[in-house]
Formats: structure tokens, sequence, C-alpha cells
């Protein structure tokens, strides 16, 4: 086991290993995991007032966050009241990641390096864990951080089917200047329908050869899990994400209404917004168990397509009144049809937050052999598509359809103006206008005008007079280029001539 004493002991400067867990994060055992897009602060709020001791920021991008001040402001949103909280960052470049840290590091306890998201963004991206094979890109990684910034360093990683690999993996991290460790216990190609259950054996071998904080992720799905997997593994914390997600009571043990949370939740995201995307994730990962109910179909859609507060406020409210009489026995429940491919016999009744229990990777396989088979039936049954008029579309039709349903609705003074612009003609013919126009012309005519009168028109993106006055620019500095050479090709005939009279005939 760790001797946590050896492991306290600290150089002088910022806190390091147990001495930094203790006092900047207060020794927390439950944690919420860093989720992209979902761990925003209005959902901290509500996981800390259920017992959550620590939580991540979701995922940034470090060269996005260091570089482009929008992203930066909309990504970094706290209060006084959401510590201790760990910043979480992606990249594959040390400097660029310390840059972002150094903006992040005055609004957090400490900043985490992501090297286990298994999602092919990351692949297309090189970084998560797709970085767990460069070992010095990761070493040269860690140990800027560490050295440069007035915070510690932690990191989040995925397991190797290869244990020795792993617990090399670990100490390499903590020698470059890791002070906090979270194991996944899953491989980077168990994530999907193919994620199956995560190995704590792993985990228990890297705890044993690591001095320095860990923290558990996988296969938590209520409290008795968290402390089965702190009692089997020896790490000092849980790490919750799915589980957190389908109820956020988990670290107390409780499985409340799902409108209670969902309730609390948008009272808090008016205190600190956040994108209506970001809201609808929540209340489908909250309402998962009711939603795949036949009869919920309609609320279901209507919460697809939802994208203001009080449109969301509406959904939880019809759940509360349709499932609050049957959470209070004053009228009895009968088991409803779910949908095909939904779970049939849930431990609790499906207004109650509860976990999602994947379908095994075997039972997957067997449904995509299904599904080639049935492809391959020249006699199969094509499956068609309607538009509210009944009149049938193609596939492509319809996910067109779906897309402009869930675009925000047009305020009657927003139709009123796009009406009023298409009445705007270009003045020197019968086309549309260019809206950023600054001549009032279409696109063709405004071409002709800069072209004829040496001008720019930044709307349309047309840039004749800075494009010639680049290649003059060009031109003037190839010509002294030019007058250059050929005086110092004089200059070298000059000195070389003497030499070559001297020479015998």
């Amino acid at each position: 086991m760790v001797n946590e004493d050896d492991a306290a002991a600290q150089s002088p400067g910022k806190p390091k290993g147990y001495n930094f867990y203790r006092s900047c994060l207060g020794s927390p055992r439950y944690v919420v995991a860093p989720m992209v897009d979902q761990s925003e602060l209005a959902w901290r709020m509500l996981c800390r007032r259920y017992g959550a001791e620590l939580c991540y920021s979701p995922m940034y991008h470090a060269n996005l966050f260091a570089t482009d001040p929008k992203y930066r402001k909309d990504a970094l949103q706290t209060c006084p009241e959401d510590r201790p909280l760990i910043i979480q960052f992606c990249g594959n470049d040390a400097q660029q990641i310390l840059d972002a840290a150094l903006l992040a590091q005055d609004h957090c306890d400490a900043v985490d390096i992501n090297l286990g998201c298994p999602q092919a963004i990351a692949k297309r991206g090189h970084y998560g864990s797709f970085l767990q094979d460069e070992w010095e890109l990761l070493t040269e990684i860690v140990s800027t951080l560490h050295a440069q910034l007035a915070i510690p360093v932690t990191c989040k990683i995925r397991i190797f089917e290869d244990l020795e690999k792993t617990i090399r993996y670990a100490k390499m991290l903590e020698a470059a200047g890791c002070q906090l460790l979270t194991v996944h216990g899953r491989t980077r190609e168990q994530k999907g329908p193919l994620t199956g259950v995560a190995d704590w054996n792993y985990i228990k071998s890297v705890r044993q050869h690591v001095k320095i904080p860990m923290l558990a992720n996988g296969n938590i799905l209520g409290l008795e899990d968290v402390h089965r997997c702190l009692a089997e593994t020896g790490v000092d914390g849980v790490m919750s994400a799915e589980g957190n997600l389908h109820n956020p009571a988990i670290f107390q043990g409780v499985s409340p209404p799902v409108w209670q949370m969902a309730h609390e939740y948008l009272e808090l995201v008016q205190l600190y917004p956040c994108p209506s995307s970001f809201i609808r994730g929540h209340l489908f990962k909250l309402f998962h168990h009711i939603m795949n109910i036949r009869q919920n179909s309609e609320l279901r859609q209507y919460l697809a397509t939802a994208n203001q507060l009080v449109q969301f406020q509406n959904v939880v409210q019809q759940v509360r009144e349709k499932y609050e009489p049957f959470h209070k026995g004053h009228v009895p429940y009968e088991p409803e049809q779910v949908a095909a491919g939904s779970e049939e016999d849930l431990p609790l009744s499906p207004w109650l937050c509860q976990p999602y229990i994947r379908a095994s990777p075997e039972s997957h396989r067997q449904k995509i052999a299904e599904k080639v088979r049935e492809a391959e039936d020249p006699n199969r049954a094509k499956r068609q598509y309607f538009d509210k008029d009944g009149k049938e579309i193609s596939r492509k039709r319809m996910k067109k359809l779906r897309r402009r349903q869930r675009r925000p609705n047009k305020t009657d003074a927003q139709i009123q103006h796009r009406h009023e612009r298409r009445l705007e003609y270009c003045s020197e013919c019968a086309n549309p206008q260019g809206s950023k126009c600054e001549f009032q012309l279409c696109r063709v005519c405004c071409k002709d005008r800069c072209y004829n009168n040496d001008r720019d028109c930044p709307g349309h993106g047309i840039l004749i007079k800075s494009r010639r006055a680049k290649a003059k620019l060009f031109e003037d500095g190839q010509a002294v280029q030019d007058e250059h050479d050929v005086s110092r090709n004089s200059d070298d005939d000059l000195t070389i001539a003497p030499a070559d009279a001297r020479e015998p005939l």
C-alpha cells in the first residue's frame, strides 16, 4: 500500500501529492467527472447540493481557450461556491496547454490533462487516449505544467490491455509531475455499445504502485458501488459520469423523482445560464426511462425540438402532472409499454432517478448481425417516412425537416425584418443586394465596382485594393532584390579580375 507520510513530504512551494489532496481539495471521495457539454456550472452546483465533494469542468480545447477570448469567456463559468474545482484541457502541445492553463489557474484548484477520451473526435484532433503511446510528449506536457503553473497538474487516463504497461504508464506520469491520477478501468476500445465492464483489478494494481492520490472511474451505478470500489481498489475517491447524469443525488444514495431534479436544475440554469443543447441533454438523461415509454413519444419529440427555458419547464411540468399521482400512491400504476430495445424490468419505478444499464457488447454484436441479415433479405419491408400532410418522403428529407423543427422559433419582428430584406435589390441590376455590402450591390456588380474603382468590400469578401497593394509591395521588393543582386555580381567581378590578370598566359 501507499506510504502516505512519504507521499505527503513536500518541497517548498505549491502543495503536492497528499498535501494538495487534503489541504486544497479537502480529501474528496465523491467526485463528478469532466463531461463535455454536461458538467457545466449549473449542473456542478446541483451535484454539490447533493453530496459531490469535488467537480471537474467540461473538457476544454487548450488552443481555443488560449487564443479565442469568446470561447474562453463562454467556457470559464464559475462562482465562489464552485470549489474545489479542477479544470480539464485537451491538447497535444505543451506550450499551448500551458498558455491555456495560465489563463485558468486563478479560477480553479488544479489543471487536469485529458488522456482518456476515446471518441473519434479525439482521434482526429490527436488528443485524449490517442496520446497514451507517446510517452515522451506526455512527459514534456506534464513536466512543463508542473514547473510553470502556480497550481498542481493532474491526469485522467484509461488502461492498456497489458497490466504491466498500465503500471509503467501511471508511474511515468507520476515521475513527470502529476499530483493526482484518475484511472478509468476501461481500454481505449471500450466505448459506445462496446463499453462493457471496467476492470477494477487494474485500478487496484496501479494504486499499489503509485504514491500520489488516486481516483477510480467506471462501473459506478449507485452509492453502494462507490463504497465497494473504495474497499476493493484502495483508491482515495471515486469519480462518476454516466451514473451522475442519470441521478445527480447518487452520492447521497437516494433516488428522488426525476421532476424534482429537473426542476432544481432549471432553477440553477436561470442563475447560471448555459446553451439549450446542454439543458436538453440533461433532461433526456434524467427522463431516459420515461421517454422510452411509447405513450410518451409525443412528449419526447417536444423535448427534442425544445430550445427555450419555458419549453423545458413545460416538459418537466407535464412529466410531474402525469407521474406524481402514481408516486404519491393516489392512483395505482399499471406498467406501460416501452419502446423496442429498452429495459423492461427496472429496479425502481420509471419516474425515479436510477442508472441506465447498458446492453453487453455481445448483445450489441448479435443485434448488428441481425440487422445485416435483414438488410440482405430481398423480401424485407422498406421503411417509409411521411411529412405532416401524409405524403411519402425520403429519409434525407425527413432528417432535414426534423432539423428545421429544432431551430428556434422566429418572432414576428424577425420574420418582418427578413421579409423586408427580400425587397432590397441591387442598385444596378435586379438581383438581391448583399446584406453587408457597403455599396448596396449584388456580388457581381460589387466585384465590377471594386475592380474599376480600386476598392475593397469586406461584406462580400472582395479585396481588390488590398491585393493590388500587396502585389505592388512584392514588385517593389523584387526590384530592390534584383538591383542588389546586380550590384553584388559587379563587385564580385571587380575583385576577381586582378587575380585573373596575374595568372600566367
